[in-house]
């Protein structure tokens, strides 16, 4: 079987709704390019029907397919288990709900092929080039969380939460074969092991568009990412 060029592992946790569109355009960019590529659909113990959603797209698209998680494990978890399927040459991890269109890819190939282990969209990063539509409150509370996973010491990102990175293969390998947080803290550790391990990381300004029915509440959830992020940095102490 040919290698795919490209993997693109999608999280989802009940987007029966928000995620067939998404996936349909990822099915159609891909299909124009004439390389081989896979889907990975990632259900976090979904109860709306997703990954039956899935199941009826892969019978029509043979490069798409759906994985179970054993119940809810977390965002961190699915990633991490789409991942490590993955075949791909090059691996992208892009959120259910298309906030971030899949077109953006464009921007981080030439980044890659200059040499990139790490591509992570940002929604910060100046770029006249992009826009980032996104409630006022929303902002700060991003700029906010940016500041305390600085002071908690993944200094020089500026968006280390956006829902769309790529990994050269076999650094994806490393890292999430190494990962250990399941929850929305995930990205921190891995830029924090991809920090470490030497990696070299590129942040490129992505166009972006805020989507109703978003789950990440950041003072609902902050407080338990601050403390997934401090246990990965004892984990790490001595090599960052």
């Amino acid at each position: 079987m040919t290698r795919p060029r490209w993997s693109i592992v999608i999280p989802a946790l009940n987007e029966a709704r928000r995620l067939p569109p998404y996936l349909g355009r990822v099915v159609s960019y891909f299909g124009a390019r004439g390389q081989p590529y896979e889907v990975i659909v990632v259900d976090d113990g979904s109860t709306d029907g997703t990954l039956a959603r899935v199941e009826d797209y892969a019978r029509e698209h043979g490069a798409v397919r759906g994985l179970a998680l054993g119940g809810h494990e977390g965002k961190g978890a699915a990633v991490r288990r789409g991942m490590l399927a993955a075949a791909g040459t090059y691996r992208l991890f892009a959120d259910a709900d298309g906030a971030t269109p899949i077109e953006e890819l464009d921007r981080f190939e030439p980044v890659l092929a200059a040499g990139a282990d790490v591509v992570i969209g940002s929604r910060t990063v100046p770029d006249a080039s992009v826009a980032v539509v996104s409630r006022l409150h929303r902002a700060a509370a991003r700029s906010l969380f940016a500041w305390m996973v600085g002071r908690l010491g993944l200094n020089g990102v500026s968006d280390s939460q956006c829902g769309f990175k790529a990994f050269e293969g076999a650094v994806a390998e490393a890292l999430f074969g190494a990962l250990r947080t399941p929850g929305l803290a995930f990205d921190v550790e891995l830029l924090l092991r991809a920090r470490a391990a030497g990696y070299r990381i590129v942040e490129v300004p992505v166009n972006w568009t805020e989507q109703a029915g978003g789950k990440v509440r950041i003072f609902r959830h902050g407080p338990g990412m601050a403390l997934e992020i401090l246990r990965v940095r004892r984990q790490l102490k001595g090599s960052l």
